[in-house]
């Protein structure tokens, strides 16, 4: 049986400032792991899990993106001229048939949740999607996957939660649940990067959510909170109570690529898993760590 869930939203507007310089005049969501961008691994995940429908929200100077998911004709006929044929395959099995990737405008920085109200018409009115590029999972089962599995167990919304230092809580949506310990744990009540001291655990939120359409009657309040901005966990724990709403412990490693060190990470560890590249990264290192 096919899945209800059919479209996947990627808040892509963000500066990247944890990663400045590198992105003042390149989107965030473009930076390479390994040979791939950022960007690239969100959508194939989405993909592979079903998602028929991809909206990119996007801002100024992210034309990058929409470059990358197009045919890149005069790299494509040298490539062909010069018979670099695996090269030319390598660049385009991956392009989607037209139509399948929407893109929309965030005009201003207003924050997550007003992303995703950007992208309210193109969702439709079904459970989707909500995937931030930054949050990259390396898992046997695409995180995707997991949500969506999870959203036809329990019904509802379902969001990617993990632990974090207790220190870390103010970087997080954060949940008040009597079951933390649980796989899908229950939601009680979710607060936006509190205090260490006045987190109700230390159960957060990854930018990895399933989403019921009636967030965005919440979104559309436009009512600010932290940071003022419009957050998207204000939103959602307006949903508590009125829908079935769970986190997911979901099953892999999880890499924070909008910092510096979570990309370099990432990089490292995908370079591993590489058949065509593990030894070589291996060996590089092993050179620097004995330095």
């Amino acid at each position: 049986m096919s899945s209800s869930v059919k479209t996947a939203v990627f808040p892509v507007a963000g500066f990247g400032t944890r990663v400045l310089p590198a992105t003042k005049a390149f989107p965030k969501e473009m930076l390479p792991v390994v040979d791939k961008p950022l960007i690239h691994y969100a959508v194939e995940q989405a993909v592979e899990a079903g998602i028929e429908k991809l909206v990119l929200v996007t801002g100024r100077n992210k034309q990058a993106m929409e470059d990358y998911f197009d045919i890149a004709y005069e790299l494509d006929r040298t490539l062909e001229e010069r018979g670099k044929e695996d090269i030319r395959k390598s660049v385009r099995e991956f392009l989607l048939e037209p139509g399948r990737i929407m893109y929309v405008r965030q005009m201003e920085p207003l924050g997550l949740g007003h992303a995703v109200w950007c992208a309210r018409h193109m969702a439709g009115d079904g459970p989707f999607l909500v995937m931030s590029p930054d949050d990259l999972i390396m898992s046997d089962v695409p995180s995707a996957k997991q949500l969506i599995d999870a959203h036809e167990e329990t019904g509802g919304n379902v969001v990617a939660v993990m632990n974090v230092p207790r220190e870390h809580t103010n970087r997080y949506g954060v949940l008040d649940t009597d079951n933390a310990e649980d796989k899908l744990p229950v939601v009680k009540g979710m607060v936006e990067k509190p205090d260490p001291a006045d987190a109700p655990s230390t159960l957060s939120i990854i930018a990895h959510y399933l989403l019921m359409p009636e967030v965005f009657d919440e979104l559309a309040r436009h009512e600010r909170g932290a940071g003022n901005e419009i957050q998207l966990t204000d939103a959602m724990a307006r949903l508590i109570g009125k829908q079935p709403f769970h986190g997911l412990r979901f099953e892999g490693t999880r890499f924070d690529c909008g910092t510096k060190e979570g990309w370099l990470e990432a990089n490292v560890a995908f370079g591993l898993k590489r058949a065509d590249l593990g030894d070589k990264v291996a060996d590089i290192v092993k050179r620097y760590a004995n330095t």
